[in-house]
């Protein structure tokens, strides 16, 4: 993929029409008007998204990519690098968190190495589109160039329309990467203008002098690099991640396709936050799982226009806070499509 063909991707926007037609049904429904709530707006939103008045998202996937950051070696991360293929192999033999709710939800899991700076086995669960062994430190330069990010865009399209090509009907993102806390934190300090300190947390767990250190770090990368906020792909390019930009291609590439997008928490949020400013439109098919503890999150969101339907003061990442949002969903479009209406049921209807 060329610079100009990622940058001509375009993204209907959300079919209004189906959104008051499914509005118009649940109305209708054996409830008082809007007592669902959320589950109401969700019922509604899908219906547009998806482009029917009957939406289904039985289909459930979750797209975990991997990679290592460049700016690890500042000291940023409560964890060794070494951690990043350690968890990845976790991932493939089924015992990490993501693997027990993506089980529990009856979600595909889709393990990618994205660049993790370590050479993998070959496992048959295991998808390969290594752009680079980690990104560069960010701090010291541009973490990426400019072509590393749009072939990993390119791929995260890729690897999410093989799963549509499978039947997949909701897409969920997921991560893994020691250092990419750093590097959404600086993603959301350039776009939405804020400083450093007001949007990084403490990732991993980091201690009071790691987090000082990190902050430092992401203001010195901001210096040493000046991210244009008003050119996504720059700032992708200067301070993010590999898996970051594979998520990117994921969340366009599934609004393209005209797909629910549930993205997980602050890393998925930096990648929504790259993918709506290439793809404005883009905003209108992501949906928020969660509310991260990580204390940048909630600007993220406010910029996304995203309200979230969890918060259970998780901050792991994984694609987690995704899983656990799917079967409310799910639920969503199950009462849309399974509700008797006052005239079905022949109940009375308020006078």
């Amino acid at each position: 993929m060329r610079e100009q063909e990622l940058l001509s991707i375009t993204v209907d926007p959300v079919d209004e029409t189906m959104m008051r037609r499914a509005q118009a049904r649940l109305d209708r429904l054996t409830k008082p008007v809007g007592s669902l709530g959320r589950l109401e707006e969700l019922a509604r939103r899908l219906a547009g998204i998806l482009r029917t008045e009957r939406p289904s998202v039985a289909r459930k996937a979750i797209i975990t990519m991997a990679a290592d950051h460049g700016v690890a070696q500042e000291g940023v991360s409560a964890y060794p690098q070494a951690v990043t293929p350690q968890m990845v192999l976790n991932f493939l033999r089924g015992g990490a968190a993501i693997n027990v709710l993506a089980r529990h939800v009856d979600a595909r899991l889709i393990v990618v190495d994205m660049g993790v700076a370590a050479p993998l086995d070959p496992h048959p669960q295991l998808i390969v589109r290594k752009i680079g062994y980690g990104t560069g430190n960010m701090a010291a330069g541009p973490a990426m160039t400019r072509e590393q990010a749009i072939e990993a865009i390119q791929s995260g399209c890729e690897v999410v329309e093989d799963e549509m090509r499978r039947g997949a009907d909701l897409i969920g993102t997921g991560d893994m990467g020691i250092g990419n806390t750093t590097a959404s934190s600086a993603i959301v300090a350039v776009m939405s203008g804020e400083p450093a300190e007001r949007v990084t947390g403490r990732g991993t767990g980091v201690d009071d002098s790691g987090y000082a250190r990190k902050v430092r770090v992401i203001e010195r990368a901001l210096e040493v690099n000046h991210p244009d906020r008003r050119d996504p792909l720059d700032v992708l390019a200067k301070v993010g991640g590999f898996e970051i930009a594979g998520l990117v291609g994921v969340i366009l590439g599934a609004a393209r396709a005209h797909r629910a997008v549930v993205i997980d928490g602050f890393i998925s949020g930096a990648a929504a936050l790259v993918a709506a400013g290439l793809e404005p439109n883009a905003a209108g098919y992501l949906i928020a799982s969660h509310r991260s503890q990580e204390i940048g999150h909630r600007i993220m969101l406010e910029r996304l226009g995203l309200t979230p339907l969890l918060d259970l003061e998780m901050r792991l990442g994984e694609g987690t806070g995704a899983a656990l949002a799917m079967p409310i969903i799910e639920a969503a479009c199950k009462v849309l499509n399974e509700m008797a209406t006052f005239e079905g049921a022949g109940v009375s209807q308020k006078v």
